[in-house]
């Protein structure tokens, strides 16, 4: 099998748990993957180039990559969700045409930008590839050749963090993206509570925390650590417990992969995580941590698992099982393989 990946880049979340961990299993059983991300990379833009000019070579490149696709002999094309960000179908028709076939990945509500588009392009996948059921249930009326493939992590790479001391001060931590910030503002005032009773440090995990200056968090013991991707793993096994706040009421939420969860739980750390859409299912009954929605409840919970380590090794435990079993790398691959292979054998 012969496949033409088209990714946001490495570093975007998107292909850097969708596609890129993918490609070395396929790569080690015999099939060709060429990756060609976008350069610069989706959000991204050259400071001394400027912003139009880097567009530019952004589209320059995809042109050139549109080439060897036309000189080469792809089985079909894997497109990561938006890559094309504008109203035009054009390039996806063009790389279809070039390679055949077309599967498309979507792990957000990427609809809600371009919904025409979207429909149309649902319409024209020989395959979808969707995050959650949400997504399924929101792609099955426009197709029905659907693959659901959760956001998944690498557990060779998502060790188990070790218990800590009791004496050691509990870390509650959050990891994201700087403009994800405006979810702590759903637990802001119950971590203010629980800090004027019980101990804790509130860890933010983020490469700029300037924006959280707008939340409400006196008296709590905040720490900022910069967002590494070269250590993000190891942030995360520091946590004893990881926060997942999403506001209950808009869309876009309700179609999230839960990636930020399957973090937490694959070293081991429990969370708290907000009853939308994926977080549920992903909990499985609160087996793995706790789910909060209202003040009082993330106050519950925080004050629950801060007085009980034993109960947060626990649900920690069970929710790195979870993982292995159901959010893998590993346990989905194989689904995914197979489905392409289908396909290309599919005339």
């Amino acid at each position: 099998m012969n496949v033409l990946f088209l990714s946001s880049g490495a570093k975007v979340p998107s292909a850097r748990f969708r596609i890129h961990p993918y490609l070395r299993h396929f790569r080690s059983e015999g099939h060709r993957c060429y990756c060609a991300d976008s350069f610069p990379q989706k959000y991204d833009y050259f400071p001394w180039m400027g912003f139009r000019p880097s567009q530019l070579l952004k589209r320059s490149m995809r042109w050139w990559h549109w080439m060897r696709a036309k000189l080469s002999t792809f089985d079909l094309v894997f497109i990561d969700r938006e890559i094309f960000d504008n109203e035009s179908t054009e390039m996806e028709e063009r790389f279809r045409e070039a390679c055949g076939k077309m599967v498309i990945d979507i792990d957000d509500a990427v609809f809600l930008r371009y919904p025409e588009k979207f429909d149309h392009l649902m319409k024209m996948a020989d395959l979808v590839v969707c995050g959650n059921r949400f997504l399924m249930e929101r792609v099955h009326p426009l197709n029905s050749q659907l693959l659901h493939i959760p956001t998944c992590v690498d557990m060779e790479d998502y060790r188990q963090r070790r218990p800590k001391p009791v004496s050691d001060l509990p870390v509650v931590g959050w990891m994201g993206t700087t403009g994800n910030l405006k979810y702590l503002e759903v637990p802001a005032n119950a971590l203010r509570a629980v800090a004027a009773k019980i101990p804790y440090e509130l860890r933010v995990v983020v490469p700029d925390i300037s924006p959280l200056a707008e939340t409400n968090l006196a008296g709590v013991n905040l720490v900022h650590q910069r967002w590494d991707p070269a250590g993000e793993v190891q942030q995360l096994q520091q946590m004893d417990i990881g926060l997942m706040p999403l506001f209950a009421n808009q869309e876009w939420d309700i179609y999230k992969c839960g990636l930020k969860l399957i973090q937490y739980l694959a070293v081991g750390v429990p969370a708290i995580a907000a009853p939308v859409g994926v977080n549920s299912e992903i909990m499985e009954s609160q087996q793995n941590g706790l789910t909060a929605e209202t003040t009082d409840e993330w106050e519950a919970a925080l004050t629950k698992l801060l007085s009980n380590q034993s109960m947060r090794n626990e649900m920690g435990l069970r929710g790195r099982q979870t993982v292995q079993a159901k959010y893998s790398i590993g346990a989905n691959y194989p689904v995914l393989r197979d489905r392409l292979i289908e396909l290309v054998e599919t005339h």
